[in-house]
């Protein structure tokens, strides 16, 4: 006899979109299974307003569920463009339900559904622990960290760019909404992983940066901008401090950071690492290669903790390695191992000459093998193949064909999403 509230072995978890109606106990088991506070009635009417049922699974033991899985539509910037991306979020399983099969079920019908939908060929996620994913084909996209800088040790060079004709402006975030979407629209063509904000995402990061928090009041916003427009903004929060001997000791939350010139980016580092009272300035979520670690004056004062960031999954092979943009031609045939999307099985060759890129099935030997959640983490530029050959995750058969595919893939910047959606 099953145990009460687990199904046969041979009895699947049943996955489908929920129904409006569901929708409440749909946000309900997925914030349980991620520790997250429960929802009330304007987060979520917030939730429902950006979620499309049909990319809205459950899985169901009888009538009730007891695991979830969410795909938004976006458009994100991948290497060489912006593209449809399923941004996979919500993904959760009761307690009670653990270790049986729920979340397999869940991923497998997810993917499979992505395909069938036939819009986007690569999906994404930010995962709350590290070892869930690969073995759904995902790889690690992106690696970011938090910066904290004390007070003095945030000095510049100086020899970074500096533009006398920006100014600085003050205001509340709502006030320059538009002003701050266009500034992230503009500066998200240099980062692949950033998507475009629509109104109800915008209306998402409001509402979550202006409340209190650990002590921090909401969130302010600083614009760069000249005659031309804007050039850049700064969101941050701040908290107020004294030490033991009476010495202000402030603290000042950096929430993120865009600029579309680099000058607009030394004066607002400048302005937050330079304000009254604070003691020390800690920035999350921010890329590898985050520009600010290069303008300081002695770089070694600043204490980076890293972190994972977003992970990516092929969904739509060679569809994904057709669109993309590459760093150096090649010739190499790919032999490919997934064991939850078979349509992407077997031998590839990718052709990329005169700045266009093809990829078809292929009879041909193959010239390195990999699993799918290996090319997946390649595909997106950040993550080397040579590191993955170097660790037995990549079989070559002909000399070089590991450094030449890797060379290809290779992104002028690396990949961060500033936002976990």
């Amino acid at each position: 006899m099953p145990t009460p509230h687990r199904p046969a072995a041979s009895a699947p978890w049943p996955v489908r979109p929920v129904t409006d109606a569901e929708f409440p106990e749909f946000c309900r088991t997925f914030h349980e299974a991620l520790l997250a506070a429960p929802v009330d009635e304007d987060r979520l009417e917030s939730l429902r307003a950006r979620t499309d049922l049909d990319r809205a699974l459950a899985a169901f033991d009888g009538d009730r569920i007891v695991g979830t899985a969410l795909a938004f539509s976006f458009e994100a910037t991948l290497p060489g463009g912006s593209r449809p991306v399923a941004g996979v979020s919500a993904v959760g399983v009761l307690p009670t339900h653990r270790r049986r099969g729920v979340l397999t079920a869940l991923m497998r019908r997810q993917l499979h559904d992505i395909h069938e939908r036939g819009e986007e060929a690569v999906a994404t996620l930010f995962a709350s622990e590290g070892g869930i994913y690969g073995r759904f084909g995902y790889g690690l996209g992106s690696l970011l960290g938090t910066v904290t800088i004390r007070r003095g040790e945030g000095v510049l060079r100086a020899d970074a760019p500096r533009d006398p004709g920006l100014r600085l402006r003050m205001a509340a975030p709502a006030e320059v909404r538009a002003e701050m979407a266009r500034v992230h629209a503009a500066a998200r063509s240099g980062r692949v992983g950033e998507f475009h904000r629509d109104g109800e995402w915008w209306d998402r990061l409001f509402r979550r940066f202006g409340e209190r928090h650990s002590g921090y009041g909401p969130a302010k916003c600083v614009m760069a901008e000249d005659g031309a427009g804007p050039a850049g903004y700064a969101l941050y929060r701040t908290r107020e401090g004294y030490d033991a001997h009476g010495n202000a000791d402030g603290a000042l939350e950096v929430l993120e950071l865009h600029a579309t010139r680099t000058a607009a980016l030394v004066q607002l580092w400048e302005f937050l690492l330079n304000r009254d009272l604070v003691g020390s300035v800690t920035a999350d979520l921010r890329p590898v290669d985050d520009p600010l670690l290069y303008l300081l004056a002695d770089r070694h004062r600043a204490r980076w903790t890293p972190g994972t960031g977003f992970w990516g999954r092929l969904v739509d092979l060679p569809r994904a390695l057709s669109e993309r943009s590459y760093a150096a031609p090649v010739d190499v045939v790919v032999e490919v191992s997934d064991a939850v999307c078979p349509w992407n099985r077997g031998r590839w060759r990718l052709v990329v000459q005169g700045g266009s890129a093809h990829c078809a099935r292929t009879d041909r030997d193959a010239d390195l093998s990999l699993d799918v959640e290996v090319l997946s983490s390649a595909y997106l530029g950040g993550e080397p193949l040579t590191g993955y050959a170097a660790a037995g995750l990549v079989r070559q058969s002909r000399p070089e064909a590991v450094l030449e595919l890797s060379a290809a893939l290779t992104t002028p910047a690396a990949p961060h999403c500033s936002v976990i959606f």
